[in-house]
Order: C-alpha cells, then structure tokens, then sequence
C-alpha cells in the first residue's frame, strides 16, 4: 500500500468512526480497491448514502483526460496509447484545474488532512483536503455557515459534499 496509508483498515476507521461528524455516521464510507497486476496502485472510493460518488485513481484520471480531449482515444487503442503521456499530462493540468485526482493524490491529501489544523484544512487549496475536512466532526455549523459562499467557487463535486453535509 502507499506509504502513506499504512493500514486501510486502522484509517477508514479512522475517518469514518473517529473524525465523521456525529449525524454523517453510517452515511459515508470509504473503500480502497486493488487489483492483482495493478503495481501497487489503488482504487479509493467516497460512498454517500451507500451510493458510489466518487472515485480517485489513475483510471479515472485518464478517462478524465480522454473526455476533456487532453487525451487521444485511437479507435484501436492499446495499453500502450491509452497511458501514453498521462504525467505530462498530471503535471500540465495540476489538482486544482482538474475534477478528477489520482489514488496517490487521495493519499497525498489524506495524510495533509491528518496533520494540519482543521481550519487550515477547510481552507485547503487542494479540494481532497477540504473533503475531508468538510466531513469532519470538528467542523459545525456556524462554521459551514460561514464558508457557505465561498463553496460556489469550489469544484461541483465538493459543492456537493458541502450540500450532503448541512442538510
């Protein structure tokens, strides 16, 4: 697993007994994913009300690029054209242009999320970061109150992690 998640088990726990907001609990779940020739890397999953919303790896990425056009989709793709340039592409179009995020970038976030105040979480640049910090119990209402304007500026997918939250 990354180094940075160390056991799933010990941090899905984590984020969904110990930091969830008390009226989120049994309402969101987190999963992890691999698969056998996937080289280490993983499929991280956000369940809201037992329905998938959102996923982060390196496949939904590509499929990202590939949708935007970033990417060619040859009739005939191989594996070979379907990764091709996918870091030039990481790298051109950073987390905060892009609505889709990499397992490594789920983890990256994860682990800022876990070390940083909450305040600073909530007002992260890095949308992951701020998911997780709008779903936490340290943050109540006033608070969401308060960042309710700025969450307009946000990507739609948090807007709507902000909108499951307050209701």
């Amino acid at each position: 697993m990354s180094k940075v998640l160390k056991s799933w088990s010990g941090m899905r726990k984590y984020l969904e007994k110990d930091m969830l907001a008390d009226s989120l609990k049994g309402k969101v779940r987190y999963n992890c994913t691999t698969y056998v020739g996937m080289d280490g890397c993983f499929i991280f999953e956000v369940f809201l009300d037992d329905k998938l919303f959102k996923q982060f790896s390196w496949e939904t990425v590509n499929s990202y690029f590939i949708k935007m056009v970033y990417a060619d989709k040859p009739a005939q793709m191989t594996i070979t054209d379907y990764w091709k340039d996918f870091w030039q592409l990481v790298d051109e179009y950073p987390i905060s242009e892009r609505t889709e995020y990499t397992d490594e970038e789920f983890s990256e976030a994860l682990k800022k999320y876990r070390q940083s105040d909450i305040k600073d979480s909530l007002y992260s640049d890095n949308p992951i970061v701020k998911m997780f910090a709008l779903l936490d119990r340290r943050v109540g209402k006033r608070t969401l109150d308060k960042i309710s304007d700025s969450i307009s500026s946000e990507p739609e997918w948090l807007q709507k992690v902000y909108d499951f939250r307050i209701k």
